[in-house]
This record gives structure tokens, sequence and C-alpha cells, in this order.
């Protein structure tokens, strides 16, 4: 629920409370207390009603494209496995714990298997989780049904165009529906890589000294990115880029706490925008591909995904950066001052590899972990999770852009995915409850 009082203490269930997000419509101000990045209380709630109650991204379809192919990694700290079956074909997503004594039956990051064997006692299970091989079985007496042993799927599991989304609960609505309006957005970025597009190798993985929300607002904030990245802006001037259009756009509202801040820039796209960066001989090869949009889809489509940019957020941890390069992102809490970061690169399947280098020169140069943002980006959100320490200050203040139409430079955004975190905790985002 959304809170739009003018005063911070409301009542719920005829209960005076003082809930951590508080929006006053009439007034156009919308605050965030900091205990929401502080708070012990608020991240332990977090793990059960926000990462234990929505869809998860947790790979891709084309990590594993072969029968027994599979990757591992922790989902909201809980560790779990996808494969794909040998004997079906189907993505099958398991908890990755032997249902004999709990010992990790996936051990390694990747790979292709038929069968997943726990080093601990032997208990053996194929890509559709089934108990196959027990050491000295007949030492077990006839009571223990060995079928009911099997490896313990993730409640639900669905995909939509390629990303995988996995929820441990098993009456959340159907992935479309959840997914709501970002679903058009998702297509834009599909339908940009030829229909058929992939994650390609490498991965970046890295943590900081900062609350995971903060990393949120930061993804899809085009307030800071003159300020902050300033250098990373002279750099594209001195290769030729002109900056003097600047940047036109707007915020959007996706439901269910997902939203975008899609805009026009000066930059190029390798899918399919031309700038200095991508060199001359790049030329020809960009407008080919933007012709074969035009035909697939129409000038207006086509221009869409060609030379307007998307920083997508898929509720709760999900970022879609469809900028100069797409970059696919994920972001765990470690605590409530820690994050965990995982981000991938999608690109169109089959790329001339001309283009892939330009796309992978773009991705790391901006977004990777040593790239103009990220470390920008990391100094200042663990400057603002010292500035929490400090105290003195209790409330965040997330008010532009409200009573105009919300531009890419507001905060609209933002505030709809705070509304959807105070719905999900509920009483445990209360201040009486982390006081």
């Amino acid at each position: 629920m959304t809170i739009d009082v003018t005063n911070p203490t409301t009542a719920r269930a005829g209960v005076a409370t003082s809930p951590m997000v508080v929006e006053d419509r009439a007034n156009h101000t919308f605050r965030v207390h900091r205990a929401a990045m502080t708070s012990e209380a608020v991240y332990r709630a977090e793990i059960e009603r926000v990462f234990g109650r929505s869809w998860l991204y947790l790979g891709h379809e084309s990590e594993i494209p072969n029968p027994g192919d599979f990757v591992r990694r922790p989902l909201a700290g809980r560790p779990v496995f996808m494969v794909r079956s040998v004997t079906t074909g189907q993505i099958n997503v398991f908890h990755n714990s032997c249902t004999h004594r709990g010992a990790l039956v996936c051990r390694q990051d990747s790979g292709n298997a038929k069968v997943f064997s726990c080093f601990y006692h032997a208990w053996s299970f194929d890509t559709d989780g089934r108990l196959r091989g027990v050491p000295d079985r007949e030492a077990y007496a006839s009571g223990l049904n060995f079928d009911e042993l099997g490896l313990a799927k993730v409640p639900r599991v669905e995909s939509y165009r390629g990303f995988v989304f996995a929820s441990f609960d098993p009456d959340i609505v159907d992935l479309p529906t959840y997914l709501a309006g970002a679903k058009d957005y998702l297509d834009l970025v599909i339908d940009g890589c030829g229909g058929e597009a992939e994650i390609t190798r490498g991965t970046n993985e890295y943590s900081f000294a900062a609350n995971w929300k903060l990393l949120v607002e930061n993804s899809v904030d085009g307030y800071h990115a003159q300020s902050t990245h300033d250098t990373y802006f002279k750099y594209l001037v001195s290769l030729g880029t002109d900056l003097q259009g600047g940047v036109d756009g707007r915020a959007i509202t996706l439901g269910n706490g997902h939203a975008v801040i899609q805009y026009t820039a000066p930059w190029g796209r390798p899918v399919a925008k031309w700038e200095p960066l991508f060199g001359e001989d790049a030329r020809e090869e960009i407008a080919r591909i933007r012709a074969d949009l035009v035909h697939r889809y129409g000038d207006e489509r086509a221009r869409l995904i060609a030379e307007t940019n998307r920083n997508l957020l898929i509720y709760p941890n999900l970022i879609v950066n469809d900028i100069m390069a797409v970059t696919v992102r994920t972001l765990y809490p470690a605590g409530p001052d820690r994050v965990d970061v995982t981000a991938w690169q999608l690109a169109p399947r089959n790329e001339l590899r001309g283009l892939r280098d330009r796309r992978t020169d773009s991705f790391l140069t901006f977004l990777g972990p040593g790239g103009f943002a990220t470390p920008d980006d990391i100094e200042a959100l663990e400057s603002c999770q010292q500035g929490f320490a400090g105290g003195g200050v209790e409330w965040n203040d997330i008010s532009r852009g409200m009573g105009r139409g919300p531009m890419a430079n507001d905060e609209e955004q933002m505030r709809e995915f705070w509304r959807r975190w105070q719905q999900q905790m509920g009483t445990a985002a209360d201040l009486e409850n982390v006081r």
C-alpha cells in the first residue's frame, strides 16, 4: 500500500504507525526514512517479504543451451542451480542441497553433467532431480522411500524471452502478470538483438559497502549522470562525440514496482546508431543493421530500438541497462550495508566479431568494474551509507518531478520501487519495529 498523508504517522488497521515510506501527493513530497538502509531488522524482513515473495532473475536460457548444461548461483542467499534436462530438454531449478545430509551437490559454477553426485556420501541425482545412486542401498530398511528423496525444486520457474526467473513463493502470480509493463521493454531489448539474444562469456562480480536499495535507485537515476560521470562525458567528447544535444527522455512506471527511464542521448549504440567511438569502418555495418530493423519492425519501432536508451528496473533487483551496450545486472543484500552485484552482457546471437568487440568494449568501458561509471557509483553510494551512519538527518527526499510529467532525470521511477517495497514489507517497515 502507498501511504499518502501529510504527516508520517498514519493508521493501518486502526493502529497508529510510522511507515518508512511517506508520500504526500497534495504537497508533492516523497520521503524514505534512512532506517530502511541501515536496520538489521529491515534487512532480515526483506529476505522473507521481498526476496521470498517476488520473481527473481536467475539466468538466461542461452547459458545452458545443451542437455546437461548447468549453472549454479545464489538466489537471495540460497544456493540453487539451473540445469537443462537430458531427457526432456526443459529447464529445472533445484535447491543445491543433498537430501541425505545437506551438502552441495552442484559444486562448479557451470558445466555439463548427466549426474550430480554429492561428494560427502556419494548420493547421486540426475538432471530431473531423481535420486539415482545410493551406496550400500541394502543397508536401509524397507520403510525408506527413495523416490521421495529427489532434489527439491524451487517452487516456481518460468521464463520470458529467454530470461529465466524463479520464485520461492508457490502462490505467486504467473511471470507475465508479474512483469506487467516491463514486458514491453524486454521486448525492445530482445527485438534489438534480432529476436535471439545470448549472454556472452564472462561475468562481472563485485561487492561494496552500501545498502542494495541505493544501487537500485542509482541504476535508474538520470539526475546524477552529469555530475557523477563527468569524466566519461569528457572522454566521449575527446573521441568526437557531440554532446551539445543533451539528453531528452522520461520516467515511466510499469506496475508492480517496475519502472524505466527511456531517453535519447548523443552517444552511440551498437544497435544501431553510429558514433566516432565505433570507428569509420563500422558505419556501413551499422547502417545495414538499421535497415534490417526497419524491414522487421517498421520505421517507428526501429527508431525506438536504435536511437533510445533504456534503464529498466524489474522489481526487486534486476537492472537491464540498454545503453551503449546491454547490461543485465542483479543486486542482492549481504547485510544492511553490503551488496553483492553480478553483471552480464547480453548481445545478439551469432553477432559479427567486429560488432561484438565494439559492444564489449563499450560494456567494459562504462559499466565494467574498472570502467568510467561503476567506480564512480560505488564511491557515491558508499559515501551515502557513511553519511547515514552519522545520524542527525532521518529522511531521504525522493520528490523530484512530482507534480509534472516525470522526465528521465526525475525520480518517479524510484518512487514506484519504494511504493511496492512498502507494500511488501508491511508492518516490518514501521519505525516502531526497528527503533
